[in-house]
């Protein structure tokens, strides 16, 4: 029977940083990821300066990304094009990197750290009197002193650890695709906060241009399920109109590729327990106000990593109270706030504030960069505590409209995800090393 000091579900962004980490410390890891090796997680494929300094902390190159220089931001007619802040404690550029290759790099990191990968393996926790003492994995049981869950927060491994959504939380829906454009070198992630449906109601999301580098563009959009007329939201027609709406600014060819969606959980009923933790999405850390989450899973898959290494017996507990001191107000203002602006006159408002003043416009550019937390210092510090204690006196209201509508259009709930296209079967040739050789298993 192996045994291994840590085994990880899932090598995305947060289970390779965990694995990679640990093994690093000189624990003895082996992280299990469900799909192939190479596959192509959809995604935004943006990195902010969050993201780019825990990608400098486990020493992962950025030299093939496309560097960014900053957030263009457009509400109606106003523009807002501003630099990520030079003073601030992340650095002052973000990237883009499509995850087919940022996920290879982090997978290369953390085999040539030590840790073993087993690709194409699905891994379930197995429970025995209420603690996480290991995997199934391969027809074979693994033990391990600490189990990470980093397979987001849909899967079967998530239901058996009891690490779900919240279902009175909002979540959000969002889809991609890539174009060929000769503005694929841009300095600039560019968002449109102003999106509509097809019966012209606003929608509390936005739709992105981010510049890969490499002749393309990802672009897509996302939403809210707190919006007025979810249930009947069609993902690929709002793709299609916003890709409408910028097509000769960008000068943008044909869809490469089918468009394709996923869900963005934002909230987890549980993110530790006795012998294991959920790191990343698994564990609802994504800003519910840009859905991005990269940042925080490899900060957490850091994070859990260095706790293990300094006392294992201690780290779930001590895990589960950093990440709420230095995350859980923050995440909680984004899901009050999503829940307001579900309202359209309210989300007009405030998308006229939040560009309407370069002060103000600053202050969104931290929050669309997961650039403020609960550890903010100064004015960003204070505007998010002042906005939490606001939306805590109106949050039971607006929950209860919510839970009122949803009710109403329960029954014929039509939200469309998009086809997908199925992930390749194999990696295209020169994208990874450890990755795209046969599964290696690890010695008991």
């Amino acid at each position: 029977m192996p045994h291994r000091d840590m085994i990880v579900i899932g090598a995305g962004p947060a289970g390779a940083a965990a694995a990679m980490r640990a093994a690093g410390a000189g624990i003895k890891v082996t992280a299990f990821e469900k799909a192939p090796a190479g596959r192509d997680k959809v995604c935004g494929d943006g990195l902010t300066p969050r993201a780019v300094a825990a990608l400098d902390e486990l020493g992962v190159s950025l030299a093939e990304a496309h560097r960014i220089a900053g957030l263009r931001m457009i509400a109606g007619r106003r523009v807002r094009e501003l630099d990520w802040p030079a003073n601030g404690q992340f650095g002052p550029y973000g990237a883009v990197w499509p995850r087919r290759r940022l996920d290879s790099a982090l997978c290369d990191g953390a085999a040539d750290a030590g840790a073993e990968l087993c690709f194409g393996t699905e891994a379930l926790p197995i429970i025995e009197d209420g603690r996480a003492v290991g995997v199934t994995a391969g027809g074979e049981r693994w033990t391990a002193d600490l189990v990470v869950l980093a397979a987001g927060a849909q899967g079967q491994a998530a239901r058996m650890l009891g690490a779900l959504r919240d279902p009175d939380e909002p979540f959000g829906l969002a889809i991609r695709t890539y174009a060929e454009t000769p503005r694929h070198a841009d300095e600039y992630l560019e968002a449109c906060l102003t999106l509509r449906d097809a019966e012209g109601t606003a929608v509390p999301g936005y739709g992105w241009l981010f510049p890969a580098g490499d002749g393309t563009v990802n672009i897509g959009v996302g939403a809210l399920n707190t919006m007025k007329g979810f249930a009947n939201l069609n993902l690929n027609r709002l793709c299609d109109s916003y890709r409408d709406l910028v097509a000769e600014s960008w000068q943008l060819g044909p869809y490469l590729e089918r468009p394709r969606a996923w869900r963005l959980p934002m909230s987890a009923t549980k993110r530790h327990g006795p012998g294991w933790v959920a790191i990343g999405d698994a564990a609802g850390l994504i800003n519910p106000m840009n859905g991005e989450g990269i940042d925080y899973g490899l900060e957490t898959g850091i994070l859990v990593a260095d706790l293990f290494a300094e006392d294992p017996p201690a780290v779930a507990d001590t895990y589960d109270r950093i990440v709420a001191e230095k995350f859980d107000a923050f995440l909680r203002t984004g899901r009050r706030f999503s829940f307001l602006i579900g309202h359209p006159r309210i989300l007009r408002a405030g998308l006229r504030l939040a560009v309407g003043t370069d002060a103000i416009a600053r202050l969104t550019l931290q929050v669309m960069g997961n650039l403020i937390d609960n550890e903010t210092p100064g004015t960003p510090g204070r505007v998010l505590a002042a906005a939490d204690r606001a939306l805590a006196a109106a949050s039971p209201t607006l929950r209860k409209l919510h839970q009122r509508r949803r009710r109403r259009s329960s029954p014929s709930c039509r939200t469309s995800f998009g086809s997908g296209l199925p992930d390749p079967p194999n990696p295209p040739s020169g994208i990874t090393k450890r990755c795209a050789t046969a599964i290696r298993r690890p010695e008991s």
